[in-house]
Order: C-alpha cells, then sequence, then structure tokens
C-alpha cells in the first residue's frame, strides 16, 4: 500500500511538469472507491495549480473550477505520460492536458478521485477533518505525542497507524521508526513516557525522511509518475527480516500479527 513517502515522491514526479497545463480532456474508466461528483465537460480549459499532498492524498486545485483529491489506495500509482497510449484494463481515470497525460492505474480499485469547489468544501473537508499533523510539521514533537497518547489504550504500534495523531507513520515506518525509539510495538499507548516520546516523535520524522531520500519503498509495484521505483526497502531494518539476525545486536527478528498487520521488532533492542 502505498505510504506518505511514496504518496509525496508520486507528487514531486509530476508536480512541476503539470502545474500551468490546461486540461483537454477527462477519461473514467471503471467505477473507483467514490464516484468522482463532476461532468468531466466542467473541468475543460481548467490550469492545473501548484500539486499539494496531505497525507496520503494529493489535491489537483483547478483554476476556477475546483480540484480533484486523489488516493492511491492499496495498489494505485499515478504516470506522467507524455504521449496518450491506449488505456489498459487497470487505468480508471485519465486527465489530459496540452503537456501530457495524468494516468491512474489501479488493480484493486480502491483508489480514488474526487470533486470539490476547494480543499475546505465537501466531500474534500470531510475525508481530510480527520487527519493528524504531518510528521514534518514543526508542531509535532514529543509533548504532542505524548499528550495525544495519554488516554489510549491501544498498542503503541496500532495509535501510530490511526493516524489522527500522526499522519505517514503506515505499517513499514511504525515498525521502524519504533526499533530506531527502541520502543516495544506492544507497549500501551498510555504507558509511554515523555522523554520515550521524544524519541519517538524523532524517529517518525527521521525514518520518513529517509524513506523520501530512498524514492520510497518498492515491495511489489510502487513507481512514481515516471515508472522509477524505490529503495527504502533495501535499508529497513527490521520490516521484512522475520528471523534474520538484528543489524543491532545480532538476536532474531521477530514478526507478530497487530490488527491484522504484521509487526516486526527485535525483542532485544525494543523494549515495554
Amino acid at each position: 500500500m502505498p505510504e506518505l513517502p511514496e504518496v509525496e515522491v508520486t507528487r514531486r514526479s509530476f508536480a512541476g511538469a503539470i502545474q500551468g497545463a490546461r486540461v483537454t480532456g477527462l477519461r473514467l474508466g471503471k467505477p473507483l472507491r467514490w464516484p468522482i461528483g463532476v461532468d468531466p465537460e466542467a473541468l475543460l480549459g481548467a490550469r492545473v495549480g501548484d500539486v499539494q499532498r496531505r497525507g496520503k492524498y494529493l489535491w489537483l486545485p483547478l483554476a476556477g473550477a475546483g480540484g480533484l483529491l486523489m488516493h492511491l489506495g492499496m495498489s494505485g500509482s499515478l504516470a506522467f505520460l507524455g504521449t496518450a497510449p491506449a488505456p489498459g484494463a487497470h487505468d480508471h481515470f485519465d486527465l489530459h492536458t496540452d503537456r501530457g497525460l495524468l494516468r491512474l492505474t489501479d488493480p484493486r480499485r480502491f483508489g480514488a478521485v474526487v470533486w470539490a469547489a476547494a480543499l475546505d468544501a465537501e466531500p474534500v473537508a470531510t475525508l481530510l477533518g480527520g487527519l493528524g499533523l504531518e510528521p514534518f510539521d514543526e508542531r509535532f514533537d514529543g509533548a504532542h505525542l505524548h499528550a495525544a497518547l495519554g488516554g489510549r489504550r491501544v498498542a503503541i504500534k496500532q495509535a501510530l497507524l490511526a493516524g489522527d495523531i500522526v499522519v505517514g507513520a503506515g505499517n513499514i515506518y511504525a515498525c521502524e521508526a519504533l526499533f530506531m525509539a527502541g520502543i516495544d510495538p506492544r507497549l500501551p499507548s498510555a504507558k509511554l513516557s515523555r522523554p520515550r516520546a521524544d524519541k519517538l516523535a524523532v524517529a517518525v520524522r527521521t525514518v520518513l525522511g529517509q524513506a523520501l531520500e530512498a524514492g520510497g519503498t518498492t515491495l511489489r509495484d510502487f513507481r512514481d509518475a515516471h515508472g522509477v521505483a524505490g529503495s527504502f526497502q533495501m535499508q529497513a531494518q527490521v520490516y521484512g527480516r522475520e528471523g534474520q539476525p538484528c543489524r543491532r545486536c545480532g538476536t532474531a527478528i521477530r514478526r507478530i500479527v497487530q490488527g491484522q498487520r504484521s509487526t516486526f521488532f527485535c525483542p532485544s533492542c525494543q523494549k515495554r
């Protein structure tokens, strides 16, 4: 599933090329998670503005015509193409512009493209309303994390995945951040001390920064808008390494299941 680093890498790979482009057509394939909510004809001639990201959503502002909120779902990817090849069976959205074609490919169709008059208009306002702080927001620190976790009984890793405290700490990156901070993923959230919250906030930001520098994680089919794969998986300390020796202490990495998601951790380096 594309997480924040993959979505941000995707944004960076096409945002500059499409900014200022004029919409010349819009093609819809099989239905995605939600209907687009606008007549495609109403978007013709609009200019694409500065593409933004909020959590795992991308916002494509269209001057004078609202904007499109895009989500890659579980298997989606965006490509920005100079030519317009015929759409394949899994190509469900094409935005034609005078600078190229932005195409959403999504084999499982959990992705979405939704129109709204503005970022603070429905349905976009509701979709974005419950999101936590961005990890690189200066307000995201140990104090924020400690206060937000104080009344929660769920395990710390599940609290990170919820997305209402901080966005972007998806399964891979939550495992890696907890390892970096030396925190057992099973620790009840409310028992996280303030000093350890400080370490975890730094670790979340550091791991996501490393993932951005590596172009994201490609476990199966993630590619940016130019078809380039990520490489963060090559430097993962615990994720996907069950049974292999910890790079820090040599203890075998363990895998457990939390909330139907695999969790990887070192039982020696990470403490409750």
